[in-house]
């Protein structure tokens, strides 16, 4: 086993931090209290040529791996941008990699140049709020109609539908009650958001609010059977391609926001001085930062790996789900310890872990629950009987 980065790889971290330098932690505190998208940030990065960099070149991308990608994500993540600075571009990289696996040719050349250079924002529809995880049970529906599909329904946390012209959704074509499976009959389609049929509202959240979530109502929306992906029905194994990189990039902001509060914890330790003595001597709160670095690195190489084995082609649904889980606890430790080791400060804005803490709560919820990841080990790895 080699655990050596390429100097391609190296030369894109150092790259990605000196960029994301450019925006502080001042920058991020006042995006996320004002709700604000950072603009600037995503602008930054689109000119820089970074945010396709998982697109193939033929497409106007940088055709490297999902390995490259979580390398980016993770060095974006632990300049103190966090999930704010990685949710501006991450559906770039994972939500549209339907598109280039199912998608016919004339809708690759169509969008992917766009996104890959920056100017098309498209976000991903999923997620019901009476299906939640059981994506067989969505209620959204698409009647074939003429050349058209006819679309109503509702999604929400649909990250970034406010900046978005365009929606990756899944839909049902076929009644769940007349398919031999539940995971057949349902569709994915590359739909405008287009503001007669289309409804958004933000949702209040506690952390990420310079990214906003949103509930997207679908009443109405006609959508040419040319921008269907793949064929119709199998909508649910095309979202399968999606799920492990989007588990490996989530598991590399989960270590960046760690390695951003964990710096930001040993910092304040060995400045700040009670009883004569800087805090970071204390073993109570060296020990727990300790840990904290320990959890990190072992969750890193989790991940790391899991990165590997899906740029080689070889399975990953255990490495993935596996490494998500780890990152985010460990992530969400490294938080905790942070705003611990500040004391009452640690709960003000102005030492910034409070906001590394909300955004390494999410997670551990998203891109799905960690008992969902451990639901998945133990059927799918330890062959126990499955519990839903």
């Amino acid at each position: 086993m080699d655990f050596q980065l390429t100097e391609d790889q190296e030369a894109i971290r150092k790259a990605v931090r000196e960029l994301a330098a450019r925006f502080p932690d001042t920058y991020w505190a006042e995006q996320d209290e004002a709700g604000s998208f950072p603009q600037a940030f995503y602008e930054a990065f689109a000119e820089g040529g970074w945010l396709g960099m998982a697109v193939p070149e033929e497409y106007g991308g940088g055709g490297l791996g999902i390995l490259e990608a979580s390398l980016l994500l993770e060095e974006v993540a632990a300049s103190g941008a966090g999930m704010n600075g990685c949710s501006t571009m991450h559906l770039t990289i994972f939500g549209l990699n339907t598109l280039v696996k199912h998608g016919n040719e004339r809708l690759r050349q169509e969008i992917l140049p766009r996104a890959a250079d920056g100017s098309l924002h498209v976000c991903f529809g999923i997620t019901e709020p009476d299906a939640g995880t059981d994506t067989t049970r969505i209620s959204t529906v698409a009647r074939r109609d003429g050349d058209d599909y006819v679309i109503d329904g509702r999604k929400v946390w649909i990250t970034k539908a406010g900046q978005s012209q365009m929606i990756v959704l899944i839909a049902r074509t076929t009644p769940r009650e007349e398919v031999a499976k539940p995971t057949d009959g349902m569709s994915l389609f590359l739909a405008d958001l287009d503001p007669g049929a289309v409804r958004l509202r933000p949702i209040p959240k506690m952390g990420r609010n310079a990214v906003a979530s949103y509930e997207v109502v679908l009443d109405g929306l006609r959508v040419p059977a040319s921008r269907r992906i793949g064929e119709e029905g199998q909508g649910f194994r095309y979202l399968l391609d999606g799920l492990n990189p989007e588990r490996i990039l989530l598991a590399h902001e989960a270590l960046g926001i760690g390695r951003a509060a964990l710096d930001a914890a040993v910092r304040y330790a060995g400045e700040r001085v009670v009883f004569g003595r800087p805090i970071g001597q204390n073993q109570g709160i060296a020990f727990p930062l300790a840990e904290a670095a320990t959890r990190l690195e072992a969750a890193g190489l989790a991940a790391r790996h899991a990165a590997w084995r899906y740029d080689r082609g070889l399975p990953c649904g255990k490495e993935a789900n596996m490494a998500k889980w780890l990152c985010a606890e460990a992530g969400f430790q490294a938080a905790d310890a942070a705003v611990q080791t500040h004391g009452g400060m640690g709960y003000a804005r102005e030492y910034h872990v409070e906001r590394y803490f909300r955004e390494s709560r999410l997670l551990r919820l998203a891109p799905i629950s960690q008992e969902m990841v451990l639901n998945h080990v133990a059927t799918h790895v330890l062959g126990l009987p499955r519990s839903y």
